[in-house]
């Protein structure tokens, strides 16, 4: 097989898994929020907030699409390639299932919120937990695209 075909397997995958993480992430916030919505429809703003977290994982795959764009060229060593489908793999899952977590999370807070109970900083707060393993997927990944230069 083609080292390029390797990196863009990768890639591929990357995006993928990220951009699908962050719309099911979204989404099983945004069926909370319609639920709280019938009970408290004041809270949108912070219902929203909320709901925009998972969506960060999709970032972070684009972000390393950028990084890593500069090493796809047609005579691109094997090492490298497999160093980039390496990062990707990595980065792919571990916003997979960040976005997931993080979306369990958020929903639950929309739908505390929902009901009269004053969780908004707390939700966030435990919200940024499995965010921050998707945070170091992603430098993680920046760090094998320094030291492919």
């Amino acid at each position: 097989m083609e080292p390029i075909l390797i990196a863009y397997i990768g890639i591929v995958f990357m995006t993928t898994l990220s951009f699908v993480a962050s719309s099911y992430g979204v989404t099983v916030c945004g069926h909370a929020v319609i639920g709280s919505m019938k009970k408290n429809p004041s809270g949108l703003g912070s219902y929203i907030a909320l709901s925009a977290l998972p969506s960060s994982q999709g970032l972070y795959g684009f972000v390393a699409f950028f990084m890593l764009q500069d090493f796809l060229s047609p005579d691109i060593s094997m090492f490298t390639a497999i160093a980039i489908l390496s990062a990707c793999v990595m980065l792919g899952l571990s916003g997979l299932y960040a976005s997931f977590r993080q979306a369990n999370v958020c929903a639950n807070g929309i739908v505390g919120m929902g009901s009269g109970h004053n969780v908004f900083g707390a939700t966030m707060v435990m919200a940024v937990f499995p965010e921050l393993y998707a945070i170091l997927a992603l430098l993680v990944t920046i760090l094998i695209s320094f030291s492919l230069a």
